[in-house]
């Protein structure tokens, strides 16, 4: 008979433990459940003990749901955040994704303010080709990369997963795939423990057309929130924004010819930029605006109800001012967190325009704020004829499509 010896360690409940040391045939573990049933009587919290003795003791202690039973319900988060899961309901992770200056700062700031989420951002976790051009590693605290392309473009690491005896027989991509995986859930989940929250997300901006293509392939079972805006006040939105972050301001963006002598003369009087015929933009700084929407926005929207299904959800900018509320509670719905009017609408109010831009009302204009005006429409303030007819040229169709324009005779 062959002869087990071994320290069986049975958690009971919280914090006790039965220690039991066996040394004795296979078979004969069934004699020492046993004896410790008719010693323990009929304690409840020693319910199951001999039970997991009787098959060798080699049984998990506490059953996870992957096990066919229930999970505590105290033991419900830590599940969400076993590392590795891909059950798409319970992941906690989500990411709020939008082309720049199309309100995903905002929607950042509502979710983050709702009791049981947190969202922070720019993680830029996603975008396997993204990496700062101009990146000085002295000069700004800027990131360099994309988390993504850290990891695809290393090349120890890929070196060591090709060849590794635990890697090389695999796919490198793919592996390299799964430790971007793991790691964004680290981070993000990481935040999570050590909070009182259940969902946590970062706002990732479509830094390229393929976002929803690596969600869906890197980490499927997180949702994903795409804010859309239209693609023309999104462009003037963006104009103010890279006219404020220029180098020359100590940021990073690059104006090009033109650019800054239209800045200055906007900001000494908006009307007096128009009344020249030429408007804020340059040409190819309006085309590339146009282009980017059509592209980004474009894929995104077509991608993911078929690549995520019901882990994917779109609000309009335009529908989050003129019901907020509604859409508030439609997305921490989608989010599975809490839709009562109470978490809705401190959410809501904890992140208003008046809030974020320190006191200003919508349509109030600040060119240096981040926050500069909060409404829509306003591109009809800022496009010349000429650049409405570069921009439908570009994307008018897109506009189209989305509902932004009703036909072809804007």
């Amino acid at each position: 008979m062959p002869v087990l010896k071994k320290k069986i360690t049975l958690p009971i409940r919280r914090n006790t433990s039965l220690f039991i040391d066996v040394e004795a045939g296979v078979t004969g573990l069934g004699g020492v459940a046993k004896g410790l049933r008719s010693r323990l009587g009929k304690r409840p919290e020693l319910k199951g003990v001999a039970a997991r003795l009787r098959n060798g003791g080699v049984q998990t202690p506490h059953p996870t749901p992957s096990q066919g039973k229930p999970a505590r319900q105290g033991s419900k988060q830590q599940a969400r955040l076993r590392p590795g899961s891909r059950t798409r309901q319970d992941s906690p992770v989500f990411f709020v994704t939008g082309l720049g200056k199309s309100g995903t700062s905002w929607l950042m700031r509502t979710l983050d303010s709702h009791p049981e989420v947190i969202c922070k951002g720019e993680g830029r976790f996603f975008a396997a080709d993204w990496r700062r051009p101009n990146f000085d590693p002295e000069g700004t605290r800027a990131l360099a990369s994309s988390l993504y392309y850290a990891l695809l473009n290393s090349d120890y690491l890929r070196l060591w997963v090709e060849r590794s005896v635990w890697a090389r027989d695999g796919d490198a991509d793919k592996h390299l795939d799964n430790l971007t995986r793991l790691a964004t859930e680290h981070f993000l989940t990481q935040q999570l423990a050590g909070s009182r929250k259940k969902f946590v997300g970062d706002k990732s901006p479509l830094l390229n057309a393929t976002f929803i293509e690596e969600v869906s392939r890197v980490y499927p079972e997180a949702k994903v929130i795409h804010i859309m805006r239209d693609g023309r006040d999104q462009a003037v939105s963006m104009l103010h924004h890279v006219w404020n972050r220029s180098t020359d301001q100590g940021g990073v963006q690059s104006l090009k010819p033109g650019e800054l002598e239209k800045r200055e003369v906007y900001r000494e009087d908006p009307q007096k930029l128009m009344e020249t015929g030429e408007g804020m933009f340059t040409e190819e700084r309006l085309r590339d605006a146009a282009r980017s929407w059509k592209v980004r926005v474009g894929k995104t929207a077509k991608d993911g109800p078929t690549l995520l299904g019901s882990n994917y959800a779109e609000v309009r900018y335009e529908d989050l001012l003129e019901r907020p509320y509604e859409e508030v509670r439609r997305l921490v719905g989608f989010l599975g967190a809490d839709t009562g009017d109470k978490a809705v609408q401190g959410a809501v109010d904890s992140a208003s325009f008046e809030k974020l831009s320190k006191g200003r009302e919508r349509g109030q204009e600040d060119t240096s704020s981040f926050y500069r005006k909060g409404v829509s429409g306003d591109w009809k303030n800022h496009f010349t004829q000429r650049d409405k007819e570069i921009y439908k040229e570009e994307a008018g169709e897109l506009l189209i499509r989305l509902g932004y324009e009703k036909d072809e005779g804007w």
